[in-house]
């Protein structure tokens, strides 16, 4: 029996390609994602998330029933030995229209946070800031992120674990100031797929060396938690993201979203009775 690694690369590349596709164009389907006519902004980083979005969103304009476009767009922060060239050189071979946006946040962030203390904080309020701005310069109708699966269950544990909240990353949401619509197609994907198909795929990564040098993040610890569950019980953080589709408002604790004060034995309607006692 031939194994994977023997096969030549196009039928490497058969499998995983089809699953993250599906993932994807279901991810588009379910939340409304792209309309006919859309103008996507993909934000590339040069990490292996943010090339497989593009490379599949590129493979899904191709056979999608609507018209839309795809600009690329990267934002070099100038930090220290990013090889600049790679990227249009990248973006230039597979013909796809790209801006690469070059503002120092770098010097900002090293210069107003202390060192040691977390940087992601800044320099995402930063970069966000920068991309809405080209959004609206490039007259972009959706930006879309690379933020997986895993990506979106980290942030749950880290909003209630440090921020007493109980929220996440949305598939698609609108900016606080009305203006932008913000997509994150790989949201059904598990990061390890997206990781075997860049490899596959030998995307030329570059490696932040802000951010991910940091070895104490908040979100890293919450990382090694969930996949250590992971491994103990396989399909766990699967079921954690589906229960972020699957919210149940009376049985939670928030009496803004759910009306307890006004809840008495007349008046609740058949799906508010707990039926599981337990």
């Amino acid at each position: 029996m031939v194994s994977s690694s023997e096969l030549p690369l196009s039928k490497q590349l058969k499998k995983p390609q089809a699953r993250l596709r599906g993932l994807v164009g279901r991810a588009i389907r379910d939340y409304g994602m792209i309309e006919a006519g859309d103008r996507v902004m993909v934000c590339l980083s040069g990490g292996k998330d943010s090339y497989t979005m593009l490379d599949i969103l590129l493979q899904l304009q191709r056979s999608a029933p609507i018209h839309f476009d795809i600009l690329a767009v990267n934002l070099d922060q100038k930090q220290p030995g990013f090889p600049a060239h790679v990227l249009p050189e990248y973006l230039e071979n597979l013909g796809v229209p790209y801006r690469i946006e070059t503002q120092d946040t770098y010097s900002t962030v090293t210069r107003v946070i202390p060192e040691g203390k977390t940087m992601c904080g800044l320099c995402s309020r930063l970069r966000r800031g920068i991309l809405y701005r080209v959004a609206a310069e490039e007259g972009a109708t959706k930006i879309a992120l690379g933020h997986h699966r895993d990506d979106i269950v980290e942030t749950l544990f880290l909003n209630m674990f440090h921020g007493a909240t109980l929220k996440a990353m949305p598939p698609k949401l609108r900016t606080n100031d009305g203006q932008h619509i913000v997509i994150r197609p790989l949201a059904y994907c598990p990061e390890a797929d997206i990781a075997d198909y860049a490899e596959l795929k030998r995307f030329p990564i570059i490696p932040c060396n802000l951010c991910g040098s940091q070895e104490n993040l908040q979100r890293s610890q919450i990382k090694h938690l969930l996949q250590q569950w992971e491994t103990e019980w396989p399909g766990r953080i699967d079921n954690l993201f589906r229960s972020l589709q699957q919210v149940v408002p009376s049985h939670l604790a928030d009496s803004q979203l759910f009306d307890f004060v006004g809840l008495n034995a007349n008046s609740v309607s058949a799906a508010q009775v707990d039926h599981d006692l337990w």
